[in-house]
């Protein structure tokens, strides 16, 4: 059972590999100077969004937001 699990899983693998290849292969224009601009911008923003989030949990945990009610 697990060595057909490790096909079935070697089996998708390989098929993404494919397909990410041959999607690289497309013939085209190359990416104009605004889509690196509006990529650059949009990792950024998601890797803002991921730190801030983070930081709220952090900041969250420390102060003991998360804690259960402490009923006297």
């Amino acid at each position: 059972m697990r060595t057909l699990l490790v096909l079935i899983l070697l089996a998708m693998l390989s098929a993404a590999g494919y397909f990410a290849y041959s999607a690289m292969a497309v013939d085209g224009d190359p990416i104009p100077t605004e889509g690196y601009i509006a990529l650059t911008l949009g990792a950024a923003f998601s890797v803002a969004v991921g730190v801030g989030l983070m930081t709220l949990l952090f900041v969250s945990s420390r102060r003991g937001y998360d804690e259960p009610p402490h009923y006297e």
